[in-house]
């Protein structure tokens, strides 16, 4: 194969890419205009647009601005959280059922969020920082626990499972001693929720989506270099020790701050990077397409279990009715072929 036909076929993949980004991109901004207009009531984009602008709009100030803008926020930048920081795990391990929320490291952030809302009696940010630091502490420890010479991916979902289990153990054990006037609102934040929703809730997001999310988007490369294996990548000039290193720190802080604002949503991590793949396919890095399908599913989701399902769901309920069935199939599949996203 000459060097033309090599640089033809890479400048192809990154253009697919590209588009395939690009499309994302316009189909969530749809979505998000959608759920800003369509509710239990219709209404129209210039009222929607003069509340954006900061305008005084009779009803649409309040429908607009106070419930229906803030929840969107918050699901799409939950969304590319969730989305983002589960691709990476899934990447670096090489291995589709790595994923945080099945892992046990939502698990971890959800416990001591738990914790800090029923027995500490905090909220905000001081939740964030106790889940940032859980996360980060189960990640580390499900690490040691299944480093051997290296880590296998395989032995890591395994101690990951067993994590977990403890982690719903502590939060039952939280929940049945919990207040009664703290029990419903734990139960509700369980089920990852968007309800009550506030713009001041997106900012320890977006922060941690600016800080963590660009370290990833930085080791994009060396994350594909750890595709070929941890010999291959050294050998392509990969620090595989630091790059596990930065992956997981950026991505339990992507988790763990997402969490403790909505709630563990399930299987977005877990559903996000798969997608994202068989989309892009061979044509280069799923990492930016997996956050742009969590915040797809998230943002679609929430709007589902508030008006298109009869009742009113939280979006936890609606992801997890989706993930579930696609975790005993991809179970299966991976006992047949072998794991890889």
């Amino acid at each position: 194969m000459t060097a033309e036909a090599i640089t033809a076929g890479r400048l192809r993949r990154a253009r697919y890419r590209s588009r395939v980004i690009w499309t994302a991109l316009v189909l969530l901004a749809a979505g998000f205009a959608v759920t800003l207009m369509l509710g239990q009531s219709f209404t129209p984009p210039q009222d929607v647009l003069r509340v954006l602008a900061g305008q005084e709009v009779p009803g649409a100030s309040f429908t607009v601005g106070q419930l229906r803008l803030p929840r969107a926020v918050l699901a799409i930048l939950a969304g590319l959280s969730f989305g983002l920081g589960g691709a990476a795990f899934q990447i670096m391990l090489r291995n589709p059922l790595a994923s945080p929320d099945i892992i046990g490291i939502s698990s971890g952030a959800s416990a001591a969020a738990v914790f800090a809302i029923v027995v500490m009696g905090l909220d905000g940010a001081a939740v964030s920082v106790f889940a940032v630091v859980a996360g980060l502490g189960v990640a580390i420890a499900i690490y040691a626990l299944s480093f051997r010479g290296g880590v296998a991916g395989t032995r890591l979902i395994l101690v990951g499972i067993g994590v977990q289990a403890m982690m719903q153990s502590f939060i039952s054990y939280t929940l049945s001693r919990a207040p009664s006037w703290d029990l419903q609102e734990a139960i509700r934040w369980l089920a990852g929720s968007l309800n009550g929703a506030q713009l001041a809730q997106a900012v320890p997001v977006l922060l941690s989506l600016l800080v963590f999310g660009g370290l990833l988007v930085m080791r994009t490369r060396d994350l594909e270099a750890l595709r070929l294996g941890d010999d291959a990548a050294s050998a392509l000039g990969t620090d595989v020790g630091r790059t596990r290193a930065v992956v997981v720190v950026a991505a339990v802080g992507l988790i763990a701050v997402a969490t403790a604002v909505v709630g563990p949503i399930s299987f977005v991590a877990f559903l996000a990077g798969p997608i994202a793949a068989r989309i892009v396919g061979p044509n280069g890095s799923a990492l930016l397409p997996a956050a742009l399908v969590g915040a797809a599913l998230v943002l679609a989701g929430d709007y589902a279990g508030q008006f298109l399902l009869p009742g009113r769901y939280p979006v936890g309920v609606v992801t997890g009715a989706l993930g579930a069935p696609y975790l005993i199939y991809l179970i299966i599949h991976v006992n047949r072929t072998g794991a890889s996203l």
